[in-house]
């Protein structure tokens, strides 16, 4: 008989409603090796492209990929920072109570995922009704995150609720999962037995690598023809510090053939675009965002993958980004900006890391990287593909996962 996991993640969504991203990616692979998997996520959040209008309290869609999604009817906001997210992460996990009654297959374990810890009381509530195996995953450390990046007080009511939370999270799950490879560091000192941890990056899809999926004609017509192009795809926010690569790109403004594309959207694009208005940087191109199944017809365009980060000592327990496995199996060298611990980019030789938010660095890098011999880029980017399909693909990731999910206490 099939062992069933339960994936409790409040923000989770499909390619068609969302990003797709981990869970699904997850969930998938785990259904190919013979897992019954149930994604249990909110049918209404700010990372939907898609919002569900659900006519009933729960929805299950079985998915043509082999595992299903089980959607949650929940009250709307307008963004991230609205007062309602902060309430649904209260309303999510009393409502996840009544899934009991409602999945056929009941659970073998039980994972609960961050970013806010508060989902994992409901998880605990469904692990403890099935006498399930009890997995936490962080993607994102909170409250944490909230107080170093933030600016909220430790002692704010709020963020002491997280954090007794998140303490008891450790102590009660029979399991811990981070793609932060240095967080273990972080919950032994909030008082998890180190024994229950485990490092399961993000990655991948080989399946959507595989289908070679052309780019849109509108974003194709975009991109410049016939210059060194460092560029960048994803979400345009704060965390990027992709103020950094504007200042970067108008100390090498002289430079007619390096050109910067940003691929993507977020709350700093209109921003971004003003200041590059502004300073009259014709050598930076904004593309709207693309499907993720475009993503490596995208990056197959670039001569340099660019990532960076905000100097902020939260660093120190590693990344976790998307992109990094993507730009990776892009075969294309890595620019890195970065400041903290665990650097892969480094590690596996497959580009070069300089200091966050040091923009006089940055435009040194780039110059380094146009003036190299084609065939030292070349290996780079192959040093980067190579891990990729070691290290980062997400029917290996799944795998690993599996070990910690079902593995004996």
């Amino acid at each position: 008989m099939s062992k069933t996991v339960w994936i409790v993640h409040q923000y989770a969504s499909t390619p068609q409603t969302g990003m797709g991203g981990r869970h699904y990616y997850l969930g998938r692979e785990l259904a190919k090796q013979g897992y019954d998997v149930y994604v249990i996520a909110s049918g209404s959040h700010h990372l939907l492209r898609k919002k569900l209008d659900l006519q009933q309290a729960f929805k299950i869609e079985t998915l043509a990929d082999g595992f299903n999604f089980v959607w949650v009817d929940m009250p709307d906001y307008e963004g991230a920072h609205s007062r309602q997210r902060a309430l649904n992460w209260f309303l999510f996990p009393w409502r996840i109570r009544k899934l009991a009654r409602l999945i056929p297959k009941k659970p073998d374990v039980v994972l609960s995922s961050s970013p806010s810890p508060i989902a994992f009381l409901g998880a605990k509530h469904l692990a403890r009704k099935f006498k399930a195996r009890l997995v936490f995953e962080v993607r994102d450390i909170w409250p944490l995150t909230l107080t170093e990046i933030g600016g909220y007080s430790p002692k704010h009511p709020f963020i002491r609720f997280m954090q007794w939370v998140e303490d008891k999270a450790y102590r009660d799950s029979d399991a811990v999962v981070s793609n932060l490879k240095n967080a273990i560091e972080h919950m032994v000192s909030r008082g998890m037995h180190p024994a229950k941890f485990a490092w399961v990056p993000n990655g991948f899809s080989l399946d959507e690598v595989n289908q070679n999926t052309s780019l849109n004609e509108t974003a194709a017509k975009q991109i410049p023809q016939g210059k060194f192009i460092v560029g960048y795809t994803g979400t345009l926010g704060m965390a990027n510090a992709l103020g950094t690569l504007i200042e970067a790109a108008e100390c090498l403004r002289e430079y007619s053939d390096i050109a910067f594309v940003l691929v993507g959207d977020g709350k700093d694009k209109a921003a971004l675009q003003a200041r590059v208005k502004d300073n009259k940087l014709y050598n930076v191109i904004f593309i709207d965002p693309i499907s993720k199944a475009e993503i490596q017809a995208m990056l197959s365009k670039f001569n340099v993958c660019y990532i960076g980060w905000l100097d902020e000592a939260l660093y120190r327990f590693g990344i976790g980004a998307n992109k990094i496995p993507e730009y990776f199996c892009s075969g294309k060298p890595v620019l890195h900006a970065y400041s903290g611990e665990c650097d892969p980019i480094s590690e596996f030789h497959a580009g070069i890391q300089i200091p966050a938010e040091d923009p006089l660095r940055l435009a040194d890098a780039v110059l380094r990287l146009y003036r190299m011999p084609a065939e030292e880029r070349a290996t780079m980017g192959a040093n980067g593909r190579k891990i990729a399909f070691e290290q980062y693909e997400y029917s290996r990731l799944a795998s690993s996962l599996a070990v910690c999910l079902f593995r004996e206490q």
